[in-house]
């Protein structure tokens, strides 16, 4: 790994955390009676069973794009186990988290899945795939959540709403624009091929014809790896359900947390449906996490349905679990990760 990269990294942590704890200080301030000390005693107060089984959700989408992300793998003929899985999970997770516009988590993960042998070309359109399918799942739960509620897109102010069909299109534009990709490699390995080339010429590298062979051999394991991955339905259809699953056991965490202080039972429909509509909202805006903005839009979608106060109080708890401590947990998982790798 070369020097410029980690301390980039450094500096995108290091910006992730200091918005993180601006965000956390706005809500607690916007909040006004609402205080860490106040939070604490929630949890401590709270339905034990729903509170667990909200971190236990939270720790499933972590869990669950590993599961995803190795079906896709055995399927093209690199089975890794779930441990594995694991990795190449919290690495996205992590990296994701404190990078602008999630552009530091795919390459983490493939990072971790070459170490282990696989292709770089098998890496790349397991991704593609992944992320294509990632993308459809949100976009599925969205639609789901207007059929169970279909006031629910209404009961948001007008900029959340413009915010939640903006992010409607823009995520079905990515998704096609995966589809595409996975079918027609030429559009990211052509670009590669050209700019080598431009480089040598510029004699900025050398080695052109090396460089270029090896660019070769990874367009053609992804090429092999996309012929067999989308020729069966077996493997999209597991892709699917699987990023499906993952998605939802992140999204039903503030609908339990919710029931967990004290909320109704009968609005957990609701609370979930709203919260489908709010990933839509800010899963496309190029900040990491989303922070600030999904932080405005749960509050904005759950103060029309609860108290203002139990609005705060479900989005602190909530994110705290899903964002803060997902990730710094994923950090910890992979920096153990690539240093067991690096003695090995």
């Amino acid at each position: 790994m070369n020097k410029k990269k980690p301390s980039k990294n450094l500096i995108w942590a290091v910006i992730s955390f200091l918005l993180a704890l601006l965000t956390i200080r706005v809500v607690l301030k916007q909040s006004k009676d609402i205080s860490i000390k106040d939070l604490i005693s929630v949890i401590g107060s709270s339905n034990l069973l729903f509170f667990i089984l909200g971190v236990i959700a939270a720790w499933m989408y972590v869990w669950f794009e590993g599961v995803a992300i190795c079906s896709i793998l055995k399927y093209a003929g690199y089975a890794r186990s779930p441990l594995k899985g694991l990795l190449y999970s919290t690495s996205d997770v992590y990296f994701s988290a404190i990078t602008p516009s999630a552009t530091g988590g795919q390459p983490a993960s493939a990072y971790f899945m070459m170490r282990d042998g696989i292709p770089a070309g098998i890496a790349t359109a397991t991704l593609v795939l992944n992320l294509m399918m990632y993308t459809v799942s949100i976009i599925v739960l969205g639609i789901i959540s207007i059929l169970i509620s279909p006031k629910a897109l209404f009961e948001f102010s007008d900029f959340s709403r413009f915010l939640i069909i903006l992010g409607f299109v823009a995520l079905s534009v990515l998704a096609f624009i995966f589809f595409i990709l996975l079918k027609k490699e030429d559009l990211i390995f052509k670009p590669l091929l050209k700019l080598i080339s431009f480089l040598y010429n510029k004699k900025l590298i050398k080695e052109k014809e090396k460089k270029l062979a090896k660019i070769e051999k990874i367009r053609n394991d992804y090429r092999l790896c996309s012929d067999m991955i989308s020729g069966r339905k077996k493997t999209l259809f597991f892709a699917f359900i699987w990023n499906f699953i993952q998605r939802a056991s992140q999204i039903i965490v503030p609908m339990l947390i919710y029931v967990s202080i004290g909320g109704e039972v009968s609005k957990m429909t609701q609370v979930f449906s709203k919260q489908s509509l709010i990933t839509i909202g800010y899963n496309f805006i190029p900040i990491p996490g989303g922070m600030g903005i999904s932080d405005y839009l749960m509050i904005d979608g759950f103060s029309r349905l609860m108290n203002e106060q139990m609005a705060y109080t479900v989005e602190l708890i909530s994110r705290g679990i899903t964002f803060y401590i997902c990730v710094s947990i994923s950090g910890l998982i992979t920096l153990i990760g690539y240093l067991i790798g690096r003695k090995k």
